[in-house]
């Protein structure tokens, strides 16, 4: 059943049949009302919520005037002249009502009341849309003015674009037994602010392995996902694009796990003790990946293991298909990458003095390096199993069968 909030009012009028606008008393101004139709949680850290509080608690009078007010979104209205009864259904209900824009206000309303502030003189100019769609309300909420910058995740969030890898992620954690840490949106109550967990972060970890649009091997310009940029806009194409690639997830999470295992396992058991010879891995500092199993001792660039998971995308076809059993190989050849590239780059870096961070995304010359390690690798692995006589056993594919060729010469 919707529920109903009470809205104290001085007095209202109707901008259409569908908008009531009203100067309501912030004394009595209902804190819990829902803020599905939001596309960012309040943060009690920002300068906006507290340019808000203190604009409020220290001269409640001129609130109004000084405050561009707060937009709501109701199922249904009744007036009188100085009470708003508003009817609301949750998401929960297959509704979209509540806070479109005004989270960080209604927080300050809280913490005001909380702190016993004498609130009685303050209003706030609501403005009530009754009836919107889920879409309507989401197109408010992005057109709002906001004086802080939303960032442009939230934005696809609000816009339903994430909802194809929600509903994967779900039934991810329901076939696998397994829990996802992921923020969709800024400020997102219960989600890490541990960039890993960024659901742009897995978009990179897919578009990592994506061989048909990063291809040394053909003519286009992009070689490398190097320094890659995650589209403010989901398309269908492109939505068409991650479905194919969302079954290689599961992969990519291990591959990235896998790394920062090795790496906890090198610097538990350092040379010299105390000391740390990786560059830019702070022991001071940890990590948590996606997969909430998976917690680590120290701070690491967030896309650390970026290069190393394109990589694998050798041992994949043009379907997205492993050409070799993922199983039989990805350990082995991690540990190959990891003793004979890695692990000697961040020794290398760290004696120099250098940091790596975000410039690993964009080194070239890292992505080209692991990415002909992998071909190699590869390549090897096809000639060990044409000598044993079980060529048979793994599909060549035609890019396959001119890397075997190279071999042979």
């Amino acid at each position: 059943m919707p529920k109903t909030w009470n809205i104290k009012i001085d007095n209202y009028f109707q901008a259409n049949p569908n908008c009531i606008i009203a100067t309501a008393h912030v004394d009595s101004f209902p804190i819990d009302l829902p803020l599905e139709p939001n596309i960012r949680e309040p943060n009690r850290k920002s300068a906006t919520y507290r340019q808000i509080f203190d604009s409020l608690t220290t001269e409640p009078v001129k609130f109004f005037s000084r405050h561009s007010g707060i937009t709501l979104c109701a199922n249904k209205v009744k007036l009188n002249k100085t009470l708003l009864e508003l009817e609301i259904k949750e998401a929960s209900e297959g509704g979209s009502d509540g806070i479109i824009n005004g989270g960080h206000t209604v927080l300050a309303f809280e913490q005001a009341k909380n702190y016993k502030y004498d609130l009685t003189l303050a209003r706030v100019k609501v403005t009530i849309h009754i009836g919107l769609t889920e879409e309507s309300a989401l197109d408010i909420a992005l057109a709002s003015n906001t004086t802080t910058p939303v960032d442009s995740r939230s934005k696809v969030n609000a816009r339903g674009d994430y909802k194809f890898i929600k509903q994967y992620l779900a039934d991810l954690e329901q076939k696998e037994d397994r829990k996802f840490r992921i923020a969709y949106y800024q400020n997102q109550s219960g989600a890490p602010r541990n960039a890993q967990c960024n659901v742009t972060h897995l978009l990179k970890l897919l578009y990592c392995l994506d061989r048909n649009k990063y291809n040394p091997d053909s003519n286009k310009r992009a070689k490398h996902p190097a320094g890659m940029s995650i589209p403010s806009n989901i398309t269908d194409a492109e939505r068409e694009r991650l479905t194919a690639l969302l079954p290689l997830l599961s992969q990519s999470l291990w591959i990235e796990q896998r790394l920062y295992e090795i790496i906890q396992e090198h610097i538990s058991s350092p040379r010299r003790k105390g000391s740390n010879d990786l560059a830019s891995i702070d022991i001071r500092k940890t990590t948590l990946l996606p997969d909430s199993k998976y917690s680590f001792g120290f701070g690491a660039p967030t896309d650390l293991a970026l290069p190393i998971i394109a990589s694998y995308r050798v041992f994949l076809d043009k379907d997205y298909k492993w050409i070799l059993p993922f199983n039989e190989f990805a350990e082995d050849f991690l540990q190959h990458l990891w003793a004979n590239y890695f692990r000697k780059y961040l020794v290398s870096e760290k004696t120099a003095g250098n940091t790596v961070g975000t410039k690993i995304s964009r080194n070239q010359e890292i992505w080209e390096s692991l990415y002909i390690s992998a071909q190699s690798y590869l390549n090897q692995h096809l000639m060990q199993m044409v000598k044993s006589g079980k060529s048979e056993e793994a599909p060549v594919t035609q890019g396959t069968k001119g890397r075997l060729q190279a071999g042979k010469k």
